[in-house]
């Protein structure tokens, strides 16, 4: 029997993915040649499925890069009946890039775009919503807690990338303020009564938890 591995496991995983449309893989493309930390099409798939599975209609993204996840967002909620999908970013490069890419899929007009803080669009921003996805600078995550949890409505879905932290986490030498952020917030989501959590070891660590 062949022996498992994680390397070997995520290939697998991605081998099950249904095909992308063109500009997915488009958008695939450029982040393996600049190597951009998008979440990749096992994760994508995975917050696609979660946002269908709760009939997501309005999502909220902390840190969207150039739009890839929110792509995949704005997939599902397309599906559920339309919606709203807040697309935020510090960089205007990469918000226009995200225009550009989430037009050309036919999700443009569902797509708020912000160039600002995401915490801080998220409190100014009314709610509630179904599903939040957080990829914020990671030693920001400890404090965008009770910001998600003021916003997320009962029996809405967060969604957290880079629990791993690239392997940082399981190495007792890495004192980083990253990996001492996720580390961090790890402690709190799941000691917190008031979620249920799951830690999936999909690519770099995907938290999925239900807010009570």
């Amino acid at each position: 029997m062949a022996e498992l591995n994680y390397t070997t496991i995520q290939d697998y995983l991605t081998t099950l993915v249904p095909e992308r449309p063109s500009e997915f893989q488009t958008m695939e493309a450029y982040a393996q040649k600049t190597n951009f930390p998008i979440i990749g099409p096992v994760a994508g798939q995975l917050c696609y499925q979660v946002a269908r599975m709760i009939g997501a209609r309005s999502v909220f993204e902390l840190g969207s890069g150039y739009g890839y996840s929110t792509a995949w967002f704005a997939k599902a909620v397309q599906e559920n009946g339309g919606g709203v999908v807040h697309h935020v970013v510090w960089d205007e490069k990469l918000s226009q890039m995200a225009r550009q890419h989430l037009g050309a899929l036919g999700y443009g007009a569902m797509t708020h775009y912000h160039v600002a803080e995401a915490v801080q669009t998220l409190k100014q921003t009314a709610g509630p919503f179904d599903l939040i996805f957080n990829d914020i600078d990671k030693e920001g995550y400890p404090d965008s807690l009770p910001v998600i949890a003021e916003k997320l409505r009962p029996g809405g879905v967060l969604i957290i990338d880079n629990m791993f932290r690239g392997g940082g986490i399981f190495d007792a030498s890495d004192h980083s303020a990253s990996t001492t952020g996720v580390r961090e917030f790890t402690r709190l989501i799941t000691t917190d009564p008031g979620w249920i959590v799951t830690l999936a070891p999909l690519r770099d660590g995907l938290i999925v938890a239900i807010k009570k």
